[in-house]
């Protein structure tokens, strides 16, 4: 199990490194961090996010394709 302490221990993102690493705008790391769907730290008044969050957040968000064969149509 993670707990937050692991989560930290690596770098700390900005919001505007963690949005060009999803290759978004600085928007959707702000509404992740407002609607609470990632973990943050507050270092001060600055929002950070731990790389490790961000790296869960990503495989999370991973769909695996379909691997059973399709049925031939009759």
């Amino acid at each position: 199990m993670t707990t937050p302490r692991d989560l930290i221990q690596g770098k700390l993102l900005t919001v505007e490194e963690a949005a060009e690493r999803l290759n978004t705008s600085v928007r959707f790391p702000r509404r992740l961090i407002e609607e609470r769907r990632i973990t943050f730290v507050h270092v001060g008044r600055k929002v950070r996010i731990p790389e490790a969050a961000l790296e869960a957040f990503i495989a999370d968000g991973v769909v695996h394709p379909i691997t059973t064969p399709r049925r031939k149509a009759a």
